[in-house]
């Protein structure tokens, strides 16, 4: 499919119009994608037919010193994504401490558990084993 004829003078006349902020058929963001729905044709025009088109588009960004969507876009996700990491760092750090406390408990109750095996095990153990009471759900 060839492109129109007037494809190139539709692309200038949508970038004046989005420069002036006056959009017509697009939301008038600095972005290819709202340029090429402003001109009324597709994306691929402009990232393959009419580069030169499209690089004048952003150089006029630029110059402007406005910043394209996209780029305010990603730069909130950016922020956003290192919100998440801070966030995911002190939960890491407490669930490190976590562990800590953790294997400390579980090193003592083995010590503990094993002192009271170790008096058991001795002639005259101090420590007594209680009967085991039947479960009242396994009575006969």
């Amino acid at each position: 499919m060839s492109p129109a004829h007037d494809e190139r003078d539709r692309i200038r006349a949508a970038m004046d119009r989005i420069f002036k902020g006056t959009p017509q058929h697009s939301n008038g963001a600095l972005t290819i994608v709202a340029l090429a729905q402003e001109a009324g044709v597709p994306r691929n025009a402009l990232t393959q037919r009419h580069l030169d088109l499209k690089n004048d588009f952003y150089a006029e960004v630029k110059t402007r010193g406005q910043i394209p969507d996209s780029e305010v876009r990603l730069r909130k996700q950016i922020v956003k994504l290192k919100e998440l990491r801070q966030e995911d760092a002190k939960e890491l750090s407490q669930l490190r401490t976590d562990v800590e406390h953790l294997v400390r408990a579980v090193n003592q109750l083995t010590s503990e558990n094993r002192q009271l095996r170790n008096a058991l095990a001795q002639p005259d153990p101090r420590v007594r084993a209680l009967p085991t009471q039947p479960h009242p759900s396994r009575t006969p």
